[in-house]
């Protein structure tokens, strides 16, 4: 019996894989936490991986209690030190797991930089900030990072995390709120700085609110790290988001660079297309070397 594609495919996400072909290594996942995540209250169905939709190559990962690292490498010749943390959209319900988390993780790592892919906790939980769960385990990954940098071969001052969508509002928040954990500290990766040193933003969402004002949540100072952003001025989430966001940074004399474009819309990931904007990954890696983030260290 020969199994559909789309079934082998999830069984390979939820096992913590990348699809790969035989002659390459499978990718290191591991629990971000070593117990329950905080506040866990086991009301959510088991984790799953929605069914493709029809012309659309999308991993959708749904139901996310347990949230997890993916370890994406480049070969120790090409490695420079530098490391992100991935951070998938999906309107804080699921996470689009390959478009804009493992195929995030290849593109740096041809960059040599060595990716972290976060599988944090969807949907939203009952009683809580939609980004608050998500919150604790972004601070915990970027902990986790920090603590174990020797073991994976990154500098512990040169890692940054990259958000797409939803994503990219956990990203802005982690960036302006890492002075305190929101959670209490378990072991030794809570208890060093979660602050990111350099951020991308990629067709973030949700940074103002109707009036054009910055989000509550985001706050941003002189402290707040280097941030490179990318949007189109026809995303249902409003460019106004990474528009007020720069302006806020460049206040704050934050260094940023921002590359708005006219059309492509939202959720488009890494994915070529007609439009300019399919070109931003090409800016962000010179925004990386400019930055000294790919030379070898």
């Amino acid at each position: 019996m020969r199994f559909p594609f789309w079934l082998a495919f999830s069984w390979l996400i939820l096992a913590g894989l990348s699809p790969a072909p035989a002659d390459e290594p499978e990718r290191l996942q591991i629990s971000l936490w070593p117990n329950a995540a905080p506040q866990e209250a086991g009301d959510i169905g088991p984790e799953g991986v929605q069914p493709l939709r029809p012309n659309d190559t999308t991993i959708r990962i749904e139901n996310v209690s347990r949230p997890t690292l993916t370890i994406f490498a480049p070969p120790a010749e090409k490695s420079v030190g530098t490391a992100v943390v991935l951070c998938p959209g999906g309107a804080y319900n699921i996470l689009a797991w390959n478009k804009e988390g493992t195929e995030a993780a290849e593109w740096l790592n041809t960059l040599g930089v060595t990716a972290f892919v976060l599988k944090y906790r969807v949907p939203i939980r009952k009683g809580r900030e939609r980004y608050a769960a998500p919150l604790e385990d972004l601070q915990r990954a970027l902990g986790v990072v920090r603590c174990r940098a020797a073991e994976w071969h990154v500098d512990p001052q040169r890692i940054g995390v990259l958000g797409f969508s939803a994503g990219g509002h956990l990203a802005a928040i982690a960036s302006t709120n890492y002075q305190e954990r929101i959670y209490e500290a378990v072991d030794d990766a809570d208890r060093g700085s979660c602050r990111p040193d350099f951020t991308l933003l990629v067709y973030p969402g949700y940074l103002v609110d109707d009036r054009n004002r910055l989000a509550p949540e985001i706050r941003i100072t002189a402290e707040t790290p280097p941030t490179f952003l990318a949007m189109t001025g026809d995303d249902v989430l409003r460019v106004e988001g990474a528009v007020f966001y720069y302006l806020a940074l460049k206040q704050a004399k934050v260094p940023a660079e921002m590359h708005l474009y006219p059309t492509g819309g939202h959720g488009y990931g890494l994915r070529p297309s007609k439009h300019l904007v399919s070109t931003w990954p090409a800016r962000a890696g010179e925004w990386l070397q400019s930055a000294g983030l790919l030379e070898k260290k």
